[in-house]
């Protein structure tokens, strides 16, 4: 049987030869060292023995064996040859016994490369062995900062908590990111038990998702477990069997499409036209004209509590007002974040309670606005965020930094001293490009104008005192106060003011209101449906001045040539004649992030890891921030991997 299994393998691997030969690749197994002829390594590790993948077996040490077999570790020699011999006698043997001795293996950039055993590891290969004993040497590259370098050092320090070797995942932060999906701390380390339930938990999703993908998977393994394990927390999926996997899997299929389809994600910069006939309606038959429509809101907070909920409660009441008699709308307050089965379960009261559209007003619903739109795909869920790519909701959001742009072009026109202060919260997508756009602003009208940036979420940092330390007078603060807020530190302020008293200049304004309205009407008029281009699976709504959903509002306090230089401004960028981020930018490192007089794309804007080069400040890591805020960076952070402090 042995030299029939030989001639299969010898055709496979034929067959895997002519397959890399008609397409121009190397048609042989790399060898480690040609690899490493170019690469620079730090140095190279002991990891005793480890059971190590088969499948991140891709190559030798050394070229000696290298031409024997074909790039899938199937053999290309003559069945009459000695080489052909041995691989039949160790099948054989290997039958009869099982692998007795590990084989000698380096590890680089978490692939193998066999020193000692390729015969071995092809017949493994042959017969679909999962893993194989190893005594591994790990080569260590030096650290640069590519992003297969940044991934493979995210995986050494991974490694290092739960001995786990068989996650390759593509995007940065992943390592981490299940690391918390898993409920465990960044540092905590994994138990041998901790170990064994997640690989048989792996292995059935394994199973399912790759029974579900077929040849074409639109991800790796371990891309779709992080997304997995976002919709269906890990101790709920920990005791499945592979017949959950794959129901959940069946439910949730375009979300693992559109994670992988880059041209399958949308930003929505403008309101879709609404049909002139619909305008003179309130709220055009969603069905009967009788029926009283109902709309839910969740917030986390209350109006009373905090100035983000008290400006989506003016949406609310806007609403109620323009389609009177049309609508009822309810509002859920209070709803804790950090206890996801409240906010599920709030999610589910209100379908209950027969909303058929939800608005949840945080990043933190995310996950359980997308678990509840899954479950539910007869209702529509929109979940106040910008940059997901999840197809079963929309998510919105404004275009603040156009407003801080105006804001930051004030202060740089009023500063004597040429500091400006800047109080940011959360470094989530969208904040870098408010506190850059700012910082763009104040040069225009002050070429010399520095921007001091201070974090309010971080531990132990007492930015009022910083910005007093370093003589700031102009400082961009919280835009929005809750109701029964009645300070001055808001918006863009004079510290000092008069009679030493903060005094306002200019706040930035959310129309929540005008922002329900417009999607209410699409929703109406049938264009919700449709919006977006040809092909989209997640559609992110992103709406700047033009649309009415954010403004800035000026005191009297303000000179008049800056408000008329303001008023100029705000006309040009509602009319799309300027944009905040057109034209030549530098980051504080000096590289050049823009040239081009065209706008840079939305994509880029919602994504910005990196600072103006006239900021002073930098970008706090999610260890730096207070317990409260690392949640909602988790979910929505820039990606710190890539922004360093200067």
């Amino acid at each position: 049987m042995s030299r029939e299994d030989y001639k299969e393998a010898l055709r496979l691997g034929m067959k895997a030869y002519r397959k890399a030969v008609s397409k121009g690749a190397y048609p042989y197994l790399p060898a480690l060292d040609d690899i490493l002829s170019n690469r620079s390594v730090e140095n190279e590790i002991s990891l005793g023995i480890v059971e190590v993948p088969v499948d991140l077996i891709v190559g030798t040490r050394t070229a000696g064996r290298t031409t024997a077999f074909a790039n899938n570790f199937m053999p290309l020699l003559d069945e009459n040859t000695e080489f052909a011999s041995k691989w039949i006698s160790l099948c054989g043997s290997l039958m009869a016994e099982g692998l007795r001795d590990p084989v000698v293996a380096y590890e680089y950039m978490n692939h193998y490369y066999i020193l000692e055993g390729n015969k071995r590891v092809s017949v493994m290969k042959y017969f679909g062995a999962g893993s194989i004993p190893a005594k591994v040497i790990r080569v260590v590259p030096k650290r640069n900062n590519s992003k297969e370098n940044r991934l493979y050092f995210e995986f050494v320090d991974f490694y290092r908590l739960s001995r786990i070797n068989y996650l390759n995942f593509s995007q940065s932060g992943s390592y981490r990111k299940l690391q918390s999906l898993v409920g465990k701390k960044p540092d905590q380390v994994w138990t041998e038990d901790e170990q064994r339930i997640f690989h048989s938990f792996y292995t059935r999703f394994e199973e399912a998702y790759k029974g579900k993908a077929g040849s074409k998977p639109p991800m790796t393994v371990a891309d779709a477990l992080l997304i997995y394990l976002d919709l269906y927390p890990f101790e709920q999926s920990v005791t499945q069997m592979p017949s959950n996997f794959r129901t959940n899997l069946d439910k949730s299929w375009d979300e693992f499409l559109a994670g992988n389809a880059e041209s399958a994600i949308a930003i929505s910069t403008e309101p879709e036209r609404v049909r002139t006939n619909i305008l003179t309606r309130l709220i055009p038959a969603m069905s009967e004209r009788t029926t009283i429509h109902k709309i839910a809101f969740i917030h986390d907070k209350s109006p009373e509590t905090s100035g983000w909920t008290y400006g989506h409660e003016l949406g609310r009441l806007h609403i109620e007002q323009v389609f009177a008699g049309k609508i009822k709308t309810l509002a859920y307050d209070h709803v804790d974040p950090g206890n996801p089965e409240k906010v599920r379960e709030t999610i589910e009261r209100a379908i209950s309670d027969g909303s058929e559209i939800i608005f949840t007003t945080t990043p933190k619903f995310l996950k359980a606005s997308l678990q509840a739109a899954i479950d539910h795909p007869e209702v529509r869920i929109l979940n106040c965020s910008v940059n997901t790519s999840h197809p079963y909701i929309r998510t919105y959001y404004g275009r603040m930094y156009e407003a801080k742009f105006l804001t930051g072009a004030i202060a740089g026109a009023m500063s004597e001293n040429n500091r400006i202060g800047y109080i940011a919260d959360y470094p989530i997508y969208g904040s870098i490009a408010n506190i850059n756009a700012f910082a763009l602003g104040a040069r225009m009208t002050n070429p010399h104008a520095r921007i001091y940036l201070e974090w309010s979420k971080v531990r132990g940092h007492h930015v009022h005192d910083n910005m007093r330390r370093n003589g700031i007078c102009y400082i961009s603060d919280q835009d929005i106060k809750a109701s029964d807020d009645r300070s001055n530190t808001f918006g863009l302020y004079d510290a000092d003011g008069r009679d030493g008293k903060p005094e306002n200049m200019a706040i930035p304004v959310w129309h929540w209101g005008k922002f329900y309205e417009r999607i209410l009407r699409s929703i109406a008029d049938g264009a919700y449906k449709s919006a977006g281009p040809d092909g989209v699976r997640a559609l992110n709504y992103w709406w700047g001045m033009a649309s009415g959903v954010i403004d800035l509002v000026c005191s009297s306090h303000m000179p008049e040539g800056v408000r008329r230089l303001v008023n100029l401004l705000r006309n040009d960028i509602c009319s799309g004649d300027f944009h905040p981020f057109a034209g030549v930018i530098y980051d504080q490192e000096g590289n050049l992030r823009h040239e081009s007089d065209k706008p840079m794309p939305p994509e880029e804007i919602v994504e910005m890891n990196w600072l103006a080069d006239n900021v002073v400040g930098y970008i706090p890591s999610v260890s730096e921030l207070e317990e409260e805020a690392k949640e909602i960076v988790e979910i929505q952070g820039v990606t710190l991997e890539d922004a360093e402090k200067p």
